[in-house]
């Protein structure tokens, strides 16, 4: 074992002290390090705090402010453009009752046959005639015969392709009197022939001009429907369970409400992605039925609603709303006040001639709260065969006066008239609504300045149908007649629609002439336009000295949306339900994009 001197000892008590030294020293110099190079820069951190400050804050502001400026200047190269997407929901004042384009008679009825299904044409919107189902269609080798070819490769709804069995079995049904369509009598007479899968033929009894316009009706499903008996086709499930070709697919139907207060049903439709002119803006379509209006106005002031259909006028409780946009659609119709003829009274022509010499009809241009077309003649204005040198007697009161005084009827002490000791007195039948209320009395006012006592009643819109028109159990009725696109007014005012017992006894004056008879036969059966104005003008000239009612105005359908509807606008339209036509153009929302 090695034992250390005491020499060895202070050497190495020397060397351990060395080493302490130098820790101690490396301490202290670590120590001069760490505040040298921290501490006090951290003081000279804290002493310039304040710069740091307003440098951050400089920067927030340029990045709010930069904000700003992008959003203000953002319109200048994007703008909001309607997108495709969204449900759409409308509401309509009716009653669904059946879906099928062949039984379809309700308004909900009718626009829901117009969604689900599809026919061979329809009207574009400028309302002018347009192929649909149909690529064409063409007339020859005799004007009787007409030919149309369909698209190819378009399917049902079901995915079972279309073809020219569905066509001819549409119009064969029509034609079954057991099936009950309404449509029966425009069809009975004609001929349809499949020519081959995609080619149908139509052979009439007789030239008729505006033939084509009768191509616009749903087409069905023979695939489906085919094994059905006529008898059974009005009640199957297929009419609220359809199956079409339009631009809306079926989903379901559901009754929302029912009381005392009203009922509401909602059907449920969703695009279909197969449509033949592609698949529509909108991801589905919601109908909502409404039984009464307050409830119908309550829904859309929720805003459970987009749309509103058919109102006479724009609500009170609406004209100030700013979100609200009022589509005023001109309807291809005439408001008259039909004097029925055959009345003892009316066979005198100079009675009938001072009535309409009677009333100031510039008034009526404001009548629905929207501009108005005043009508004044049998035909709409730019219609075929209309004329402005043709139009109906003007007001003249001096004129009135005068043809009432020569036909014996004299003014009494109270101010009527009368001869062989009889007042005269008339009955006025309208419908029970704001606007006919009002058109109603406005006559009923002007003609008592004539001396002529009118009495007024309305009657709600079925009463009206099937007790007054249907019997024309009236001396005057104010109503509005459709008339399309085509002057073919053959069926107001021929002899042989003047019975209640004709076929569609829509000559509500009873209008019988020779004369007139002949111009409207020869109308509707010249393929010439050139000769179709001359036909119409006689006819016009004859019916403006007869007098067998009094034109009044063109009616508007109004459509009131919350926001803009994008695609929906049309020039005009021949009924209310025709606006589906290019339902599958429909957009209602909106995105920013970069301008083009």
């Amino acid at each position: 074992m090695a034992v250390f001197d005491s020499g060895t000892k202070r050497r190495w008590r020397r060397h351990f002290r060395r080493h302490q030294r130098g820790a101690v020293e490396l301490g202290v110099q670590a120590d001069q390090q760490i505040e040298k190079l921290l501490l006090r820069r951290l003081g000279r951190l804290v002493s310039v705090r304040r710069f740091i400050f307003l440098w951050i804050s400089l920067f927030i502001l340029m990045f709010f402010f930069g904000v700003i400026q992008l959003r203000a200047l953002s319109p200048y190269y994007q703008s909001l453009k309607p997108v495709p997407g969204g449900i759409y929901s409308e509401g309509i004042l009716s009653t669904f009752r059946n879906a099928n384009p062949l039984y379809a008679t309700t308004e909900a009825d009718i626009a829901l046959s117009h969604l689900v299904f599809a026919g061979l044409f329809k009207y574009d919107n400028a309302n002018g005639f347009a192929a649909d189902l149909a690529k064409d269609w063409s007339v020859g080798p005799t004007p009787t015969h007409y030919t149309v070819h369909l698209r190819q490769g378009l399917s049902w709804h079901d995915g079972a392709p279309f073809t020219a069995d569905d066509v001819v079995f549409t119009y064969k049904t029509i034609q079954d009197i057991e099936s009950q369509s309404a449509l029966y009598s425009n069809w009975r007479d004609i001929t349809v022939k499949k020519v081959d899968n995609y080619t149908v033929t139509f052979d009439l009894p007789n030239a008729l001009s505006p033939f084509p316009l009768s191509l616009t009706n749903g087409i069905i499903p023979a695939h489906i429907l085919k094994k059905i008996p006529p008898t059974q086709l009005r009640s199957n499930s297929f009419n609220s369970q359809p199956i079409g070709m339009g631009p809306f697919q079926w989903k379901f139907i559901e009754l929302l409400t029912s009381s005392g207060f009203g009922s509401e049903q909602r059907i449920t439709l969703a695009a279909f992605d197969k449509y033949w002119a592609g698949r529509p803006k909108l991801d589905g379509f919601n109908l909502l039925v409404f039984s009464n209006e307050q409830q119908l106005l309550n829904a859309f002031n929720k805003k459970q609603i987009n749309a509103v259909g058919g109102l006479e006028a724009l609500p009170d409780e609406l004209a100030d709303d700013s979100n609200v946009q009022v589509y005023n659609t001109p309807l291809t119709s005439a408001v008259m006040a039909f004097f029925n003829n055959s009345r003892g009274v009316f066979a005198d022509a100079a009675v009938r001639r001072a009535l309409v010499s009677g009333i100031d009809r510039q008034p009526l241009s404001k009548i629905t709260g929207f501009p108005t077309q005043l009508v004044d003649s049998p035909l709409l204005h730019n219609q075929l065969g209309y004329s402005s040198d043709l139009m109906q007697l003007p007001y003249d009161p001096s004129l009135a006066n005068q043809l009432l005084d020569q036909a014996g009827w004299l003014r009494t002490g109270q101010g009527f008239r009368s001869k062989n000791n009889q007042t005269l007195v008339l009955n006025l039948r309208s419908q029970n609504t704001r606007q006919y209320t009002v058109l109603s009395q406005y006559l009923q006012t002007q003609w008592a300045k004539l001396g002529v006592k009118v009495e007024v009643q309305f009657y709600d819109a079925n009463d009206l149908g099937s007790q007054i028109i249907a019997n024309h159990d009236y001396d005057i009725l104010v109503y509005a007649i459709n008339i399309g696109i085509d002057p073919d007014i053959f069926a107001y005012w021929n002899s042989s629609q003047a019975s209640v017992n004709s076929q569609g006894h829509l000559n509500l004056s009873e209008y019988k002439s020779g004369p007139a008879d002949q111009a409207l036969e020869a109308g509707r059966t010249r393929g010439d336009p050139v000769v179709r104005v001359v036909k119409y003008r006689a006819f016009a000239t004859v019916w403006r000295d007869d007098a067998p009612a009094l034109a009044l105005y063109q009616p508007n359908f109004l459509y009131v949306t919350r926001g803009p509807v994008f695609g929906y606008e049309r020039k005009s339209t021949n009924t209310a339900a025709d606006r589906f036509y290019n339902v599958q153009n429909w957009m209602i929302r909106q995105k920013r994009q970069t301008q083009q």
